[in-house]
């Protein structure tokens, strides 16, 4: 079992590192999000209602590191902070757009268990 996953990892290096920079629970989730515009924390956090504050801030933060998303800080009082995509995360809009085409095809629906 060991040397067919690593037959795997060699078979699919970028996709390996893709999943290195998006590896978050919740990447995917803030990446849609973000993809219709710039948005401070609070917004996120009320759109996605389904990620914990600390998870929502952890996903940020590797987005952020992994040069995803933008973090903006304005020195207003309170401190203002905008997060927005960089190209990247523009241009993984695409991946997000196959992801759905492929979920409505092959999905399962909620209540349907096997």
């Amino acid at each position: 079992m060991t040397i067919q996953l690593e037959q795997e990892d060699k078979s699919f290096p970028h996709i390996c590192n893709a999943l290195t920079i998006l590896g978050a629970k919740w990447a995917f989730l803030v990446i849609a999000e973000l993809s219709k515009g710039t948005t401070r924390f609070m917004q996120l956090q009320r759109n996605i209602q389904i990620i914990k504050t600390q998870s929502l801030t952890d996903t940020l933060r590797l987005l952020e590191e992994t040069g995803v998303v933008r973090r903006e800080v304005f020195p207003t009082v309170p401190v203002k902070v905008e997060y927005s995509l960089t190209q990247s995360g523009i241009e993984f809009r695409e991946v997000l757009k196959a992801m759905d085409i492929w979920a409505i095809k092959w999905g399962k629906p909620s209540g349907n268990q096997e």
